[in-house]
């Protein structure tokens, strides 16, 4: 079970590196009645950036959410740091994006039910219907908003997230090239699968490109949505060995199995707590 569903909270820090950031930030939170967990740092040695992220458990701490991030405020000021603080957050509410396809859907569900995803899904929304029986097995709200006369399909699309109070999108296969508006809206709270082991074979039909190819491996790739197609920070990327005797067909059942696993551990990681952006980079913490 994640630690997301304890009541604790979590500390994440990047600043420029420099003596005696960990007693400091670690010392924060101790004097605020906070019990640690668990911490994590990383230090980037060609950057001269320091990344932490520090879980504790938050029974005894002395101010609420807010108050802890005003309060850190001027530590965060004086180490050059930005900051995210979480106190005792409920499960983020996520919105689905997908389209014909069902597989990164159905497995995103599952893992909610089991008590293996830290999100609460409110919708499904997609420009096709195939989707719509999943989510009547999952009693999940579904949307069907076609593309297809609609010259507004993408500004419903923002108006319902938006109505919903969506904290996270995750497009579940949503094969859809969205508008930099868009991009801009969700920036660091978008998460796409990409059929292939980005930078390898951006766009459309990966698989194909990939057979074409003749490759030995393919892969999957999860990623924060930019207005730049398939190259936002990413999050998680696995691979699998194929050969020639894979046809077209065996290349995209083996993807499959690998986007459903690519996708739910980046939205593990960014709904527990464990991503920290930098520039084009990320650091996911264990």
């Amino acid at each position: 079970m994640f630690a997301a569903r304890k009541k604790t909270g979590t500390l994440l820090v990047r600043c420029p590196d420099r003596p005696g950031l960990i007693a400091r930030i670690t010392g924060f939170v101790a004097d605020h009645g906070g019990n640690i967990i668990e911490a994590e740092q990383h230090t980037d040695l060609q950057t001269g950036e320091f990344f932490q992220r520090v879980l504790f458990e938050s029974d005894g701490f002395d101010v609420d959410e807010a108050g802890a991030r005003a309060a850190f405020a001027p530590l965060a000021a004086d180490l050059g740091a930005v900051s995210h603080l979480y106190l005792n957050p409920a499960p983020p509410r996520v919105a689905i994006l997908a389209s014909k396809s069902t597989h990164c859907t159905v497995d995103l569900l599952h893992l909610w039910k089991t008590g293996d995803l830290n999100m609460v899904p409110v919708a499904i929304i997609s420009n096709h219907t195939t989707n719509e029986e999943v989510a009547g097995w999952y009693d999940v709200p579904f949307h069907h908003l076609p593309v297809e006369a609609n010259p507004r399909q993408e500004h419903d699309v923002r108006a319902l997230l938006r109505g919903l109070d969506v904290d996270v999108v995750v497009l579940a296969r949503y094969m859809r090239i969205l508008s930099p508006e868009f991009c801009d809206e969700w920036a660091g709270r978008c998460i796409n699968i990409h059929h292939s082991f980005l930078p390898a074979f951006v766009g459309a039909d990966p698989y194909r490109q990939a057979y074409d190819r003749g490759v030995k491996m393919i892969g999957a790739t999860a990623h924060y949505v930019t207005a730049d197609l398939d190259q936002g920070p990413i999050i998680s990327q696995d691979t699998v060995a194929v050969s020639h005797r894979d046809t077209l067909d065996d290349i995209k059942r083996k993807g499959r199995e690998l986007e459903t696993d690519v996708l739910a551990d980046a939205v593990a990681a960014h709904t527990e707590y464990r991503v920290i952006t930098a520039g084009d980079r990320t650091v996911v913490f264990n």
